[in-house]
């Protein structure tokens, strides 16, 4: 029976099959950056070679440090020392660039992931740690001398013996090309490859004795694991790791670690979604076309069927379809799995370094997902269906029955608490990025919660339109009212994906506005620069601050320094695994917030200038001290000269530059902010600033917009991804919308066909659908708007202080729109097609 059910009855399992096909697709998409990011792979490049390596330790407690962490010459003496080691190799890493013509010859014009694909100084021993091997000419022998690897010589147009310019550590000098490299096994670092003594490379870096990581070469014989304990036990712990396996690439690629909860909190927060809505959609469509088969059940009943042999025939159907749908939907579900984190790593939120991966455990998950929804849809039909009377079920498939059950009030009350819960932890508890972790799922489960009342939400809308659309519509206007006051639970099933639709749009488009709008008061709301200077190679040269300010019509002129900190003391409460933002300027002039209490003209050496709130949060004061750790894990304890008073949401700590520069990985600043002096020409200062610089390749001068676009360029990549993966939800939820109303359409020919019989025209019964369509769509849209609300108002509380807050009214009037169309296409186009079939014919085909 359940195999002639699928034969004959195709239209309505195709919609079932679609729903779940598309739903598996999107829990499989998510499952895929899961399980990336908690395998969190990252294979070496240049030191593909080396076994074991030794790098400094990025953590600090569960939290990830922005900076490198570097090891010191006593290291690298302890690690060669360790029995079984042949080799104990220091790898030094610092920026260069290669210059040709006047410009470096690598394009870093993706800030997202300039970082990845910036060329790196090393001293020549460390070659072998890929390995290198030499194409042409030889090592470098004298401090003058250079070896490029084959993707720099070329892009130079450089050969052995041309003399090469390249910028270190802000000044450009010229070194002999003595050689030329290319990697081993044919792999190709990210990261192009400049070899220097490694005397030279020690001094360029800035840093003597000091190493990135160390490549450890076992003698013969040498177990990897058990070598690797004793290099621990020789070290101490304290601040190196031991890495081996895919984990060494972290050495050479520090940042990719937080790549890792960058994965798995996108996956979790995005992939929770999916599978509810997923699940939601899925079981609503199921749902409502087994409710389209109650009169066929009702008959078999009639006819002797047994409960029993309902409930394994209904299971059955749903079962099939469901495996075949929910197998088949993993394979592009793997694919748009794989786009996605490309997107994430051309975004820059994760590391190019980082690998994808993916098993069948996310397939699992996807086709157990689906099978529950559509599974537990049909239990819960075939339930109520087996346990009607046979005369009952023959009259209610002609007349709806009793749609508040206990089952719908308990669902809709624990859906509508628990987001109404998570809407008031987002205006009370959350803070940062993970306030949208609550305010998004708010939404959802508002959004199902009312989906689930639908049918009581009907009737007042209805009451409320039927005098306009009657005296618009005329019969066919009064006809859709009737259908709409009779058929409410049917009505509800075509409302609750537009429900989805409207509020899951609605409610994540406008959260990124809010915060958008929330970073550019916080950043903004500190600094004032006219023009920012920006080197793309590296540091900016020692001296580059002191010309800029003699440049005539400047007021004032800071390094400006970024980077994330700890504090240790005293304790702070409400301090996450993201640490506290810093940002470091060289003189109160390009700060635009004054003072509440102290001075920031005193921010100078050792000390710190604090927002008001948090500093009262702290319970700290002018003269008290704190104790932070900055980026590279250095800890530091420093004196509260300031607090500030700034727009948004700002927590960020305000220290020297020169104090925060030394604690970075580059080691210096990287940018200058300018202040234009008041009634200077300002194309005229830009000018002058630009030809101050313009011995500097790689050094660009730009507006102020380039600052706030630096700041928030994490958020801007978040925004991104929240965009991508938002937009597969809303587009299945846009797949759900059309495949119910095209299911519930499709079911009515025989309806269709006996108003016609009775004197109705077709274009009389186009009427009332577009009528009925209109009804759909403004319920729809109605209860839509309260879920987007609900995440709406507390997240605007949250992150910029004020309930209402200043967006776009154009993207809601695009979404609603959007809404209201696809209503429309899906219910008319389904419609005009059953309305083409002669009435007889219509009006003796199966219900």
């Amino acid at each position: 029976m359940a195999l002639s059910t699928l034969r004959f009855r195709k239209g309505g399992f195709v919609a079932t099959f679609i729903a779940i096909f598309f739903g598996a697709a999107l829990i499989m998409a998510c499952g895929g950056l899961m399980e990336s990011g908690v395998r969190d792979a990252v294979p070496p490049q240049r030191l593909a070679a080396a076994p074991l390596v030794v790098a400094g330790d990025q953590k600090y407690d569960d939290a990830q440090l922005a900076e490198r962490v570097r090891l010191d010459a006593k290291q690298v003496r302890a690690v060669a020392a360790v029995p079984g080691v042949d080799k104990a190799i220091a790898d030094v890493s610092f920026p260069v660039a290669v210059v040709h013509d006047g410009r470096p010859v690598t394009d870093l014009s993706d800030s997202a992931t300039a970082t990845e694909h910036r060329p790196l100084g090393h001293g020549w021993g460390s070659a072998q740690l890929a390995p290198y091997t030499l194409t042409s000419g030889s090592l470098p022998g004298a401090a003058g001398d250079v070896v490029l690897d084959t993707e720099l010589a070329g892009e130079a147009g450089a050969s052995v013996g041309d003399r090469v310019q390249i910028v270190a550590a802000g000044r450009s000098q010229e070194f002999r090309l003595s050689g030329i490299v290319k990697q081993d096994g044919g792999r190709t670092a990210s990261q192009p490859a400049v070899f220097f003594t490694d005397k030279r490379a020690g001094e360029l870096s800035g840093r003597p004795g000091a190493a990135d990581a160390i490549g450890v070469l076992p003698k013969a014989g040498n177990n990897t694991a058990d070598l690797g304990v004793r290099i621990e036990q020789a070290l101490g712990g304290g601040t190196a790791v031991v890495l081996s396996g895919d984990n060494r690439g972290l050495a050479e690629f520090p940042q990719a670690a937080a790549s890792q909860k960058s994965l798995i909190t996108l996956s979790a927060i995005f992939g929770g979604w999916a599978i509810l809505v997923a699940m939601f959609g899925a079981s609503s469509t199921l749902g409502l076309t087994l409710q389209q088969r109650h009169r066929e059940m009702a008959l078999m009943k009639a006819i002797g069927t047994t409960p029993r042999q309902l409930r394994r025939m209904i299971l059955g159907e749903t079962l099939f379809v469901a495996i075949v749908a929910s197998v088949l939907g993993c394979l592009p579900g793997a694919l748009l799995s794989e786009l996605i984190f490309d997107k994430l790593v051309s975004a820059g939120m994760v590391s190019g370094a980082v690998e994808f991966r993916l098993s069948v455990a996310p397939a699992v998950v996807a086709v157990l997902a689906s099978l529950l929804a559509g599974v537990g849809a049909a239990y819960i039909t075939a339930r109520k269906i087996a346990k009607t009377r046979a005369t009952e079920a023959l009259a209610e498939s002609s007349m709806e029955g009793r749609w508040l059950t206990r089952t719908r009030i308990v669902l809709s009350v624990l859906f509508l608490v628990g987001g109404a819960g998570m809407a008031a932890m987002t205006m009370t508890m959350m803070k940062g990025d993970l306030t949208a972790s609550t305010a998004g799922p708010a939404c959802i489960m508002w959004a199902i919660g009312l989906a689930l009342l639908a049918p009581g939400f009907t009737r007042p809308v209805v009451a409320l339109l039927q005098g306009p659309l009657r005296a618009l519509a005329g019969l066919p206007g009064q006809l859709a009212v009737l259908n709409s006051r009779a058929h409410r639970i049917r009505m509800a099933a075509t409302i609750t994906p537009i429900i989805l639709l409207t509020g899951i749009a609605t409610g994540t488009l406008y959260m990124q506005q809010i915060e958008d709008a929330s970073n550019r008061s916080a950043h903004t709301g500190i600094l004032r620069a006219d023009d920012v200077l920006t080197s793309k190679t590296g540091p900016l040269a020692p001296g580059t601050l002191d010309r800029v300010r003699q440049v005539p019509g400047v007021d004032a002129a800071s390094d400006y320094v970024t980077s994330t900190g700890f504090v240790q003391n005293p304790e702070d409460s409400e301090q996450t695994s993201d640490g506290r933002p810093l940002q470091a300027v060289s003189g109160a002039g390009n700060l635009s917030v004054k003072a509440a209490t102290g001075s920031l003209d005193d921010l100078r050496g050792d000390s710190v200038a604090l927002p008001v709130e948090y500093a009262s949060t702290l319970g700290s004061g002018i003269g008290t001290s704190m104790t932070l750790r900055l980026g590279d894990g250095t800890p530091v304890k420093l004196k509260v000269v300031a607090t500030y008073r700034a727009q948004g949401e700002t927590t960020a700590l305000l220290l020297p530059a020169s104090l925060l520069a030394a604690h970075t990985t580059d080691g210096a600043a990287s940018q200058i902010l300018v202040h234009h002096a008041a009634g200077a020409n300002g194309a005229d200062v830009t000018a002058a600033v630009t030809a101050a610089v313009k011995d500097q390749p790689g050094v660009e001068v730009s507006d102020s917009a380039a600052l706030v676009a630096g700041r928030t360029e994490g958020q801007q990549q978040l925004a991104t991804i929240n965009y991508l993966v938002v937009g597969m939800i809303v587009g299945y939820t846009a797949i759900s919308v059309v495949n119910t109303l095209i299911a519930a359409t499709g079911r009515r020919r025989r309806e269709f066909g006996l108003q016609q019989l009775t004197g109705f025209t077709r274009r009389q019964v186009m009427t009332m659908m577009s009528v009925e369509s209109v009804l759909t769509a403004v319920v729809g849209v109605l209860l839509g708007t309260v879920a987007a609300a609900v995440t709406l108002f507390p997240y605007s509380v949250a992150k910029l202080d004020r309930l209402i807050p200043s967006v776009p009214v154009w993207i809601y009037l695009a979404v609603v729109a959007g809404a209201v169309v696809i209503t429309f296409a899906a219910t008319l186009l389904p419609a005009w097609r059953a309305t083409r079939i002669r009435p007889v014919e219509a009006a003796t085909a199966a219900a």
